[in-house]
């Protein structure tokens, strides 16, 4: 599912309009990373954990020229932790 066909499904279930829907998603992603470039966390309880964190800088490889080693330099990722409920859900529990 992309996320044209997230807010079809989400206008669909709401009885609201297709721009709508797409309105929904794009506030929510943008509500998200704002709170995660600033340092903060989203928790949607049963659902899952939003949070950034960083990964340490290390020693790499040129791909063009194994030789010769690269630093690769720390950077902040985006990292998903799925809540019990969701957990369960695609282990087929009820």
């Amino acid at each position: 599912m992309n996320k044209a066909e997230l807010a079809m499904r989400i206008a669909d279930r709401l009885g609201l309009s297709k721009k709508v829907g797409e309105d929904v998603i794009e506030t929510f992603e943008d509500i998200v990373t704002a709170t995660l470039v600033s340092g903060g966390e989203v928790t949607i309880a049963g659902f899952g954990t939003f949070s950034a964190r960083v990964r340490q800088g290390r020693m790499g490889v040129n791909p063009q020229r194994p030789t010769e080693k690269i630093q690769i330099p720390s950077v902040t990722v985006p990292k998903f932790k799925a809540g019990k409920a969701l957990k369960d859900a695609l282990k087929g529990k009820t």
